[in-house]
């Protein structure tokens, strides 16, 4: 799939955007290399795996727990989803593109920087795209109306984060 989007960014003559989603693809392709690394992983001394949940989230009608490390995994998710659409929608823009996040391979794929810890793959493509789409609408139209740029990276405004995912504690 990622060929074919390259392919066909690069017959409608969309630089910016072939240009962003080479960067999007190259990262995954670290992150993969990572997660190979670790492959035997062992989980039985991981402290942080086996915490009990203390919080828990609402989506698609449902209630999931997790802990404090699948809490911080899950806004990880929104702001690289935020900073992945920003690029994205910035370069649209650049490329005299019509706004259309949900047709970025970035947003369609949905798992840079899932590390297969703490929560489904599922819960953080979920929140992924929540952060890329809105990072795509500040991109696209140059604003910072979901988020700000800050020692190099962009992320997600606290106030909006809250919005997307709100952690209510169980105990």
């Amino acid at each position: 799939m990622a060929a074919q989007q390259g392919a066909q960014l690069q017959r409608q003559n969309r630089t910016a955007q072939f240009a962003f989603e080479q960067r999007y693809f190259a990262r995954l392709r670290d992150q993969q290399r990572s997660i190979d690394n670790a492959r035997n992983y062992n989980y039985g001394v991981d402290p942080f795996f086996y915490t009990a949940p203390t919080y828990r989230y609402y989506r698609n009608s449902r209630y999931y727990e997790t802990n404090e490390y699948g809490a911080n995994v899950l806004r990880e998710a929104v702001n690289n989803g935020y900073e992945a659409g920003f690029e994205s929608g910035r370069a649209d823009r650049e490329d005299h593109w019509a706004f259309s996040y949900d047709n970025s391979y970035a947003y369609l794929d949905g798992n840079y920087g899932y590390g297969g810890f703490y929560v489904d793959r599922d819960d953080y493509n979920y929140y992924f795209r929540e952060g890329f789409r809105r990072g795509y609408d500040d991109g696209y139209y140059g604003r910072s109306r979901y988020g700000v740029y800050v020692s190099g990276k962009y992320a997600v405004l606290g106030a909006v984060l809250a919005g997307i995912l709100t952690f209510l504690p169980i105990r």
